[in-house]
Parts: structure tokens; sequence; C-alpha cells
């Protein structure tokens, strides 16, 4: 067992060192540019404050004097300006959190003059069972499923992409607020290896996107990709330090997390909450008949099919040894009851590979108003011992229900 968690603690040492040395330099490019812009409105500043000096013995206003001052507000508003862009795009890095820094960088995207709804799609398997992660502000759900994803990414010469709409004329009549154009830059993580695209949308009508306002995109993009692929990284690690090396299943400090979050929840929306937890029936002596290595090995073909069987919303674990548990949001002792059978169906109804076939004994619980996380979580696991004593392969309810 040791041996085969041993390359995923290696993984994660690894991971830790690489984010760490991401965020330090990180932390420096924030506080370089952050200096740099406090330097320039200290200097701004000194300049205005030197010219209204020197002036004020005059006792009138020249009117080169004034165009100095004209000329030098001008100059204070730009770099007010600059300094403000300059503290959001530096923000953008100040969290590992991939869901906060995808929405700071569409929060400065669509900030852009004329600019109206904006996105990032990530093609490498982010979202929920492996699908590209699309972020959008200022568009529908069903607007941004119509949206391209796709970006200058094959081709690596290409600045940006042009996005052109033409609509059929009945969807076109009397709606002015339909998206009418955009443009598709890539994101580039430190190595300047294309990891999504960021694209900005106008309504209303045609418009051709100036220079500058491109080479501001350019700009965020430039800060945006490395932020996003060092929160992506941390992700992953975080997911690793989350699962059970074993059977790739939720470890059981994520299972007492979940558990004691889901129930705050449900407590607090009056929302109902199940809970399932399942034990290996004589697990000790196939064990000691075929071997711990052979055991490992139905572990992790138990775990497999639990997780075939359950539902998008529920989230199982593995407490220890060979006991498993489920949690089931929005779930009553009804829902519960059917997953046991769902998974005792799919775990007994055929061998694991050369071994005898296996079947599992069950507790469940659904949550009271007086339960905590730890009063709920012993009732199912009490529950389970009540079903192990009454003759195993079967289940109990905390209730008496069997």
């Amino acid at each position: 067992m040791s041996g085969l968690r041993r390359p995923y603690a290696a993984l994660r040492d690894r991971k830790t060192r690489l984010l760490l040395v991401n965020d330090s330099v990180t932390w420096i490019a924030v506080g370089l540019a952050l200096g740099a812009v406090v330097v320039a409105l200290g200097l701004a500043l000194f300049v205005l404050y030197s010219l209204r000096r020197a002036s004020s013995p005059q006792g009138s206003q020249r009117p080169a004097d004034d165009s100095r001052a004209e000329e030098l507000s001008r100059a204070l508003e730009s770099a007010r300006v600059d300094a403000e862009r300059a503290r959001e795009l530096a923000g953008i890095a100040t969290t590992v959190d991939l869901d906060a820094v995808l929405e700071r960088a569409l929060q400065v995207a669509s900030r852009q003059e004329g600019v109206d709804a904006a996105m990032i799609s990530l093609p490498r398997g982010e979202g929920e069972n492996g699908e590209p992660l699309v972020v959008t502000v200022g568009m529908s759900a069903d607007e941004a499923v119509r949206q391209p994803v796709g970006g200058p990414s094959s081709a690596k010469a290409a600045r940006a992409v042009r996005i052109a709409y033409t609509y059929k004329a009945e969807e076109a009549q009397g709606a002015g607020d339909l998206i009418r154009g955009g443009v598709s830059v890539p994101l580039r993580d430190d190595e300047n290896e294309t990891i999504g695209t960021l694209a900005i949308f106008w309504r209303g009508g045609d418009k051709e996107i100036p220079d500058a306002e491109l080479a501001r995109l350019e700009e965020l993009a430039l800060h945006a990709g490395p932020a996003i692929e060092n929160a992506r990284r941390f992700r992953q690690a975080k997911q690793l330090a989350d699962l059970d090396a074993l059977t790739s299943l939720h470890n059981r400090r994520y299972f007492h997390e979940t558990l004691a979050r889901e129930a705050a929840r449900a407590h607090r929306y009056d929302r109902k909450l199940s809970l399932v937890v399942f034990d290996i029936d004589d697990f000790k002596a196939i064990n000691d008949r075929i071997g711990h290595l052979a055991g490992d090995a139905v572990l992790s073909s138990v775990a497999e099919r639990l997780q075939s069987v359950v539902r998008g919303a529920d989230i199982a674990c593995r407490v220890g040894g060979d006991e498993f548990a489920v949690v089931l949001p929005e779930a009553g002792l009804e829902e519960a009851e059917q997953l046991y059978k769902r998974v005792q169906f799919a775990v007994a109804s055929r061998p694991l590979g050369p071994f005898e076939r296996i079947r599992l004994s069950g507790g469940i619980a659904e949550l009271r108003p007086e339960d905590d996380a730890k009063t709920f979580f012993e009732r199912a696991d009490e529950a389970l011992y009540q079903a192990k004593e009454s003759g195993k392969g079967r289940f109990r309810a905390a209730n008496g229900r069997a």
C-alpha cells in the first residue's frame, strides 16, 4: 500500500514547490508594477505642485501657464487611469483560486470601451466530465453556447481572430441587442504555450476594434494567461490531495469536510441530505486468503463500480480500509436506499476479476434537525454495524427501517 502511494506524494511535492515559486514570482511582479505606478503618480504630482508654486507670485494666470496646467492635468488623469488598470491587472494574479482568476480577468475585459460581453475558454478539460471550461460575462447561457470558443491557437503567427455575425432577417428584426461582432486572442502560459482564448464581443452594430484597444486586450491576456495556468495547476494539486491514491475516490479528510459543509447548507436552507456508509463483508478473510495486493485490487474494483452508479451530485468517498461512504445532497431515505441497492447489484452481480462475488453491508441515515456532521455520520455508521450483525449483505436505516 505504501509503495502505491509514494508516486502520488512525490507528485504533490513537486507541484507544491512549483506553485510556491510561481506565487513568489507573481507577487514580485505585482510589487514592481504597483511601485512603478506610485513613482509615476508621485512625479506628476511634484511637477504640478512646482508649476503652481512658480506661477503664484505673479498674481495672474498667463496663457502658457494655463496650457501647461491643462497638459499636466491630462497627464495626471492618464496616470490615474494607468494606475487603476495596473492595479486591476496585478489583482488577477493575487489569488490561486481558478474561479476568482477567471472572474477578475473577465471583469477587466468587459470594462474596455465598447465591450458588451467577454468570454474565456479553456479546452483542457477543466469543466465537468472533462469538457472544455467556458466562462462568460455580459451574455446569457443561450448566447454563450452559440459563441465560438476557438482562437488563433493553431496559427501562432496570428495576432487575433475577428468574429463577425450574420443573422436571418426574422431573427435580427427588432433585436438590436444581438451580438454583432467580437475578437479573440490567445491565452498563453509562462512557456508561451496556448492554454485557451480570451474574447470580447459587442452588440448593436458592426465596428472595427482600434489597435489601441486590441493592444489592451493582448496586455490583459498576457497577464491573465500565466495566472490562469498557475490557478489551474493549484486546483489539480488540491484535487490530488483530496483523492485516495488507491481508489481515486475522495479521501477521508475530504469526506468529513464535505459532510460538515453539506450538513450546514441543508440546515440553513431546510434541504434534505442523506448518507450511505458501505463495508465489504468479510474483507479480512479475503485479504488473508488472496493477499493484500489482490485485496487492494478488490477495493479498487468496488470503488470503480460504486462510482459508476452514483448520481452526478453525489460525493463518493473512501472513509478508510474497506469502508466507503456516499453523501447525497437533496436526497431522502428512499433515494439512499435505492443507491445502496444499485451499488449492491453492481458489486455482487458479477465476479470481480478472478475473485469470488463480493457483497456489501450498508447503513443509511437522513439528516435530522438536531444533527451535526459528527452525529449524522455516527448514526449511519451505527446502522452499518447493525446490518452486519443481522446477517451481512443487507442495509439498515438509522430509523430502523430495512
